[in-house]
């Protein structure tokens, strides 16, 4: 079989699509990840379209010029957050806007038109195309209302989920799915929205050898919780730090280490210090963060939707270490959380550590997907015969 080399884009969502391709080297794939525009977390990635101080218009050239002529030195696409390079997206217009409406309104309508050339354009090269949805991509605020009782949809402002998002990430899964090899989601919860052939995967963006955990648990200080919203109303922050603040009027001691708006790096010396993380109440699983966390040997609190786990393997459902919170009981659950004993929290964290291991090794999940380009680029070596 033929050596195939594979680009990851257009984002760094979580740190993901840069691990796995990461990873993909290790194994000896020919791998390069790389992202439009770079977020605040800054994974790094191998290609940077865009930099801070650059115009627009430059923005769009290095865009139009990546589709032209970087995407056909690559055998296999693998696609992240849901779109390709042209990075579509839903916006709804109304006159009262004014002319940023209107310039709003043409960007998208231009990325959306950029998007469908770059499909076509696609066909015509006959790349293998993969596609990994991770959350807000696929997410649609009335299937959430209408099916989840504790749900993101519920929390957000108006405009976050609305009609024309959701029809346009319905259209969008489809138009992505016609010409995807395989769709993976890394939330179980987006598996109701995507195809059939769809599969859950992992979240594969901690490499264990860099990772080493530290249980300090058991550290004769208070607890030391640290919660990392990356948006407030999406997590459930609010009743998270109205929940502790009323238990730290009823005397309970720890220390809370509120985590926003840095660099994955710098956060990354906060969590090392930290002894347990309240991550999110409302998704129904569990985010990039919480891996991050239990690699360090942090136990963590999430809220778990039930109705999602038939996704998943049978034996990681029974592998999950994780303390459940939801919306209604979160002053009990954080209550419960200081109340155990350290050493129980030691065992947790040290529980949470293996199930990182098991399940979200990046070679372990590289290899799964190396197998599905593999059988892609060996049904073309055969047709080519």
């Amino acid at each position: 079989m033929k050596k195939y080399s594979v680009l990851h884009a257009p984002s760094s969502v979580g740190g993901n699509p840069q691990a796995l391709s990461r990873a993909l080297q290790l194994l000896g794939v020919q791998s390069h990840s790389l992202v439009v525009s770079q977020n605040y977390l800054a994974y790094p990635a191998d290609i940077e379209l865009h930099r801070p101080g650059q115009s627009l218009l430059m923005r769009e050239l290095k865009r139009i010029g990546a589709i032209l002529f970087l995407l056909p030195r690559f055998d296999v696409i693998h696609y992240n957050a849901g779109t390709t390079l042209a990075n579509a997206y839903a916006f709804s217009f109304s006159p009262n806007q004014g002319i940023k409406g209107f310039l709003r309104l043409f960007y998208a309508g231009y990325l959306r038109a950029l998007q469908r050339l770059e499909i076509a354009y696609i066909r015509i090269l006959g790349k293998a195309v993969f596609v990994t949805y991770q959350g807000d991509d696929a997410r649609q605020g009335d299937y959430s209302r209408e099916h989840f009782t504790i749900n993101i949809a519920s929390q957000v402002e108006d405009g976050y989920y609305c009609a024309a998002s959701d029809a346009f990430k319905r259209r969008n899964i489809k138009l992505l799915s016609s010409i995807a090899r395989q769709v993976y989601s890394v939330n179980p919860d987006l598996m109701h929205v995507l195809p059939e052939s769809a599969r859950f995967t992992p979240y594969s963006l901690v490499f264990l050898d860099e990772w080493v955990p530290s249980y300090t648990q058991d550290q004769n200080r208070p607890l030391r919780i640290v919660h990392a919203p990356s948006n407030r109303k999406v997590k459930g922050s609010d009743l998270v730090l109205n929940a502790l603040e009323r238990l730290r009027i009823q005397g309970f001691e720890f220390e809370l280490l509120l985590v926003e708006g840095i660099s994955n790096a710098d956060a990354r010396k906060i969590y090392e210090s930290a002894d347990v993380l309240v991550d999110q109440l409302f998704a129904g699983w569990y985010g990039g963060l919480a891996v991050e966390l239990m690699a360090l040997g942090k136990p963590v609190l999430v809220y778990i939707r039930d109705e999602d786990l038939g996704f998943i393997p049978p034996e990681m459902k029974t592998d999950l270490p994780f303390l459940q919170v939801t919306p209604v009981t979160v002053e009990d659950d954080l209550r419960d959380l200081l109340q155990m004993p350290r050493e129980a929290l030691v065992a947790l964290g040290k529980q949470s550590r293996a199930f990182v291991e098991r399940w979200h090794d990046p070679l372990s999940i590289a290899r799964g997907i190396m197998s599905d380009y593999e059988k892609t680029q060996h049904l073309t070596t055969e047709v080519a015969k």
